[in-house]
């Protein structure tokens, strides 16, 4: 049986129309809730540099939202940014605003669980994450200098807890081997997960921060994350083995992973123009102790009201 990624064209970000989408595509890809399910909504709240091009759109975040909490779902929004409280980057993005009609605040993913890795050690995993009875994964489709692309399965990594996070991608991104093969632990240890990925206006020629944005219009959703960013992978233009997550999926024959076995029930990725989409230079991030500190005290001072 076909896995199956809804599309949606989204031309621009307005309320309505992403309200619309959202639903659609969210049905259609066969996300189902109970009333009083408990739903994290993990967007991807990278840094507050650069957060309007390089965070999930708060609109986007509010759709799907509204949708959840339509359906009887108890919502909880948050993320672990390697550098910084979540709150900060959701006020300089947008989403505190966004959300505050709604009565939904954005917190952190704290209370760090070991997650032992395939390749030796562990990683400490949110419990907020790991005890919620659903995620609902909202990535932004954009370049990755360490990873060629960041998509639903990399937007996962950010249930993390943020200084684990911060020393793995600073230590460990310079392998492609290890870095990829924990990532993909990290999300295959959250089962529970539906994702709707931001590509409206996904961002290009530098990432994960510093990019700009590329108008390509679309909107998908899919249980499966991998076969998210397969498709995402098809509408760009881009190979597998370019793609070191990717790459890992088709090792481990992850479903998803196979283009031939993805099914489309509204749009096609054929249907998109992805032409001028530039991907970032492939570069080793050096890792600064100080940046770290930093983050860490802001995110401690927010956290207990200073």
């Amino acid at each position: 049986m076909p896995e199956t990624v809804a599309i949606a064209r989204v031309p621009e970000y307005a309320l309505l129309p992403l309200l619309s989408a959202t639903g659609q595509i969210l049905e259609a890809s066969g996300l189902a809730v109970r009333p009083g399910e408990r739903v994290l909504v993990k967007p991807n709240l990278v840094n507050a540099r650069n957060a309007r091009h390089c965070t999930t759109h708060p609109l986007v975040v509010r759709a799907a939202c509204t949708w959840l909490l339509d359906h009887g779902a108890t919502v909880t929004v948050a993320d672990s940014p390697a550098f910084g409280p979540a709150a900060r980057v959701a006020r300089i993005s947008g989403l505190e605003e966004a959300l505050a009609g709604l009565g939904l605040t954005v917190g952190g993913l704290g209370r760090p669980v070991p997650l032992a890795l395939t390749l030796g050690g562990t990683i400490g995993l949110s419990a907020l994450a790991l005890e919620a009875d659903r995620i609902l994964n909202l990535p932004k489709l954009k370049v990755h200098c360490q990873m060629t692309l960041s998509g639903a399965v990399k937007n996962l990594f950010g249930c993390v807890v943020g200084c684990r996070k911060a020393m793995a991608h600073y230590t460990l991104g310079r392998s492609h081997e290890i870095f990829r093969s924990m990532v993909m632990d990290v999300y295959q240890a959250l089962p529970r997960a539906h994702h709707l990925m931001d590509a409206v206006r996904p961002m290009h020629r530098d990432g994960p921060i510093n990019g700009e944005p590329f108008d390509l219009g679309l909107l998908a959703a899919s249980e499966n994350g991998v076969a998210l960013d397969t498709s995402a992978c098809a509408v760009l233009g881009i190979a597998p083995g370019r793609v070191p997550l990717w790459a890992e999926a088709l090792a481990r024959g992850m479903a998803g992973a196979n283009p031939a076995d993805i099914g489309y029930p509204l749009e096609n990725p054929t249907e998109f123009d992805a032409a001028g989409f530039e991907l970032s230079a492939e570069r080793a991030l050096s890792f600064r102790p100080t940046r770290l500190i930093r983050g860490r005290i802001r995110s401690f001072l927010e956290h207990f009201g200073s």
